[in-house]
């Protein structure tokens, strides 16, 4: 982080707004630091770390504790009116929740943001298992049943443009991480109208999704459930996970033309 001409325009970005980003998503990758820490990782002077943590503490989006500082609570209100906004969401919980309680796992919705998958909303029912994934979380699309069904909604070139701008990384053994691979698995996903994960995010942990129809005209959005691979049977998939995704898919759908 530069500490020098922070208010100049460069190559249209604004220095000094993409510092205190940068220290914004420094403490929640640290869960909180001191001003030495956050100096030292970011490599700026100490006085310079704590005139922008001052600063953001008094605009309310860091709070001390002792000698570490913490993002504040203004950025759950700001995410929560970010959702509140969106249609799709105030159409779909509902039924997740129904859905999550019918099947006694974890069911989600995801929305897509700039390439990454965005989780929205999520329910877990006391027997569900998963990787407690908080709400708002952004990952690699191609890691999650979800975020293959929201790349069945491009075009191959738009995925791999996607691909080209945030990459293909891994995330266990299992992921897929080369661009033609996920092309045909995605075209699968077209064919049959739903997207299977596999340990390709967290080990132990399957899924399956299914799209929601037409939506916010700036996104897409799909719906899923998942639980321990020893729960997700393909046979339980079959007779059981999907015909109830799939009923949720269309409630929602149904619902959406009224908001």
């Amino acid at each position: 982080m530069n500490d020098q001409a922070d208010d100049a325009d460069s190559g249209n970005r604004i220095q000094s707004v993409e510092n205190a980003f940068n220290i914004v998503d420094e403490l929640k990758e640290q869960g909180g630091c001191s001003v030495s820490d956050l100096a030292r990782t970011l490599d700026v002077p100490k006085s310079t770390a704590h005139v922008y943590l001052q600063t953001l503490q008094d605009l309310g989006y860091v709070v001390q504790v002792g000698d570490e500082y913490h993002l504040g609570m203004r950025f759950l209100e700001l995410g929560g009116h970010v959702r509140h906004d969106l249609n799709v969401y105030q159409a779909a919980r509902g039924e997740v929740d129904e859905l999550s309680e019918a099947v006694g796992e974890v069911a989600t919705i995801g929305y897509e943001e700039n390439g990454m998958r965005v989780l929205i909303y999520r329910t877990e029912p006391i027997s569900g298992i998963s990787d407690n994934a908080p709400t708002g979380e952004f990952t690699h699309m191609h890691w999650t049943a979800l975020g293959k069904v929201l790349l069945s909604r491009h075009s191959n070139d738009e995925i791999r443009d996607i691909a080209d701008r945030v990459g293909l990384p891994e995330a266990t053994e299992q992921t897929i991480t080369d661009i033609d691979s996920l092309l045909e698995e995605i075209e699968t996903v077209r064919k049959q109208g739903f997207a299977l994960e596999d340990e390709e995010r967290v080990n132990g942990i399957r899924s399956i999704a299914v799209p929601i129809g037409d939506v916010d005209a700036s996104g897409n959005a799909a719906i899923s459930v998942a639980g321990p691979k020893h729960r997700f049977s393909d046979q339980r998939i079959e007779d059981e996970l999907l015909p109830e995704l799939n009923n949720a898919a269309n409630v929602i759908e149904l619902q959406y033309k009224h908001y």
